[in-house]
Order: structure tokens, then C-alpha cells, then sequence
């Protein structure tokens, strides 16, 4: 059930392909994932029509506030973990980061991946939405079974009782392990999730034109930002024990 090496490394292009089938299963549901769900919760709504796309707006919009609550989680682990270690290719199992988000769930920043994947998807199909909600779901938990069984090989007893305490996937409501005094570094954390942003905000544009134009350059924009911002970052590497 564990993430294979190979799996790990490529995570981000894996991610990407997950994207990428999703959408491409259009060409066997032409129903959009928007359509169907107006025709769910308003089915007098005459397909079309400016309530039509109103509704359509809205449920746009709605995804691009699931990206922002992704790229707002993503920057607050990061500021943490450092982008470094985030964008790494390489898996750290160094020392172990119980400070911001990581005193409130273990893994903040695959559950990060799941409004992305679902804020996201409400462009794609019916059957686009679906699988790439589910095949995020299930590639976030084999990535996880591969980093924590590396944690408990190097960390010990340590990480054994912040397994205890502290969720992996559903966030407690108030932290369950005291503070390790971590300072935050917020501006390596924007930058390296400045992509996620960008997407957020292309999603936010498509919802108030309508012009998949428009938003493609911003979407565009987001991958060279994560080239350009977080791949430069990433060099530095700083170590997980390090502020």
C-alpha cells in the first residue's frame, strides 16, 4: 500500500497526470461537472440562461475558495518544514516538525491536496471530478504510509507518541502536542506556494468571466512560478533540525 521510491520522487508530475486523466475523460462524459451538479440542486434552471450561468459562476467559485484553503494550508507547513524540504525530490525523515499545522494533523500538507483536488475538478466532467478526487485520495495515503513508516524507522519511540496524539489526515480542533518553538519563515513559504495561489486566482477569474482565455494564462503562470520560485528554493535544501 506504500508509495514505491519512484512514486515519491515523481510525486508532483504523478499529481499532474492524475489532473490530466481527469479532465481528459470529457471525451467519454460530456456532461460537465458544473451542469450536472445545477441540474442536481436546480433543475428548473433552463441550461443557458443567465441564472444558468450564475449558478455556474458560483460553483466555480466555490472551487477556486477549495484552492485557496489549499494554498493557505500549503504556506503554513511550509513556513514550518521549509519549501526546501517540501519540493524535494529526496524523502527527509531527519527529525521530526511539531510546530504550526503540524501540532493539529500529521500529514497538513497532503490533506492539502484534497480541497485542491476537489476545488479543481468542478472544472472537469462528472466522471473527471470523481476520479480525481478518488485517485488524490488514494496517492496522498500511499505517500503518507511511505513517509511515516520512515519516520517511525528513524524517530523511534518519538514519533510513535506524536502518532498517538496527534491525527493523521482529520485535524483536531485544538493542538495536541506543545510547541517546539519553530520559527516560521513566511516569505521562503509564499514563494514556494505561489503556484497554488496562481492557480486559485485563475479559477477565481474563470468563475467572474467565463473566459478560459484569461484564466489559462494564469494557470500558465502558476507553473512557472513553481519552476522558477519553489525549484530555485529547493536547492538551498535547508535540514529539517535547522531554522
Amino acid at each position: 500500500m506504500r508509495a514505491t521510491k519512484f512514486e515519491f520522487e515523481k510525486r508532483f508530475w504523478i499529481i499532474c497526470a492524475i489532473f490530466a486523466v481527469g479532465f481528459s475523460l470529457a471525451n467519454f462524459d460530456h456532461t460537465a461537472f458544473t451542469t450536472a451538479l445545477r441540474q442536481l440542486v436546480a433543475p428548473s434552471i433552463v441550461s443557458g440562461s443567465p441564472e444558468a450561468l450564475n449558478v455556474q459562476r458560483f460553483i466555480i467559485g466555490g472551487g477556486a475558495l477549495l484552492v485557496f484553503v489549499t494554498a493557505a494550508l500549503r504556506t503554513w507547513a511550509a513556513a514550518y518544514l521549509r519549501t526546501g524540504i517540501v519540493h524535494d525530490t529526496t524523502q527527509h525523515a531527519e527529525a521530526l516538525v511539531a510546530d504550526g499545522p503540524f501540532r493539529y494533523v500529521r500529514n497538513p500538507l497532503y490533506l492539502a491536496n484534497l480541497p485542491m483536488a476537489a476545488g479543481i475538478g468542478v472544472l472537469a466532467s462528472r466522471l473527471g471530478w470523481l476520479f480525481i478526487v478518488a485517485a488524490s485520495w488514494l496517492f496522498v495515503y500511499r505517500l503518507i504510509f511511505r513517509e511515516e513508516e520512515a519516520l517511525r524507522q528513524s524517530q523511534g519511540e518519538s514519533y510513535r507518541a506524536y502518532m498517538k496524539a496527534v491525527p493523521r489526515l482529520w485535524p483536531a480542533l485544538a493542538p495536541r502536542v506543545p510547541s517546539g518553538n519553530r520559527s516560521p519563515r513566511w516569505g521562503q513559504a509564499i514563494a514556494g506556494e505561489m503556484f497554488v495561489w496562481l492557480f486559485g486566482i485563475a479559477e477565481l477569474v474563470l468563475a467572474i468571466t467565463l473566459n478560459i482565455r484569461i484564466a489559462g494564462i494564469v494557470f500558465v503562470a502558476g507553473f512557472v512560478a513553481h519552476f522558477v520560485l519553489a525549484r530555485g528554493l529547493s536547492k538551498a535544501r535547508p535540514g529539517l533540525g535547522t531554522d
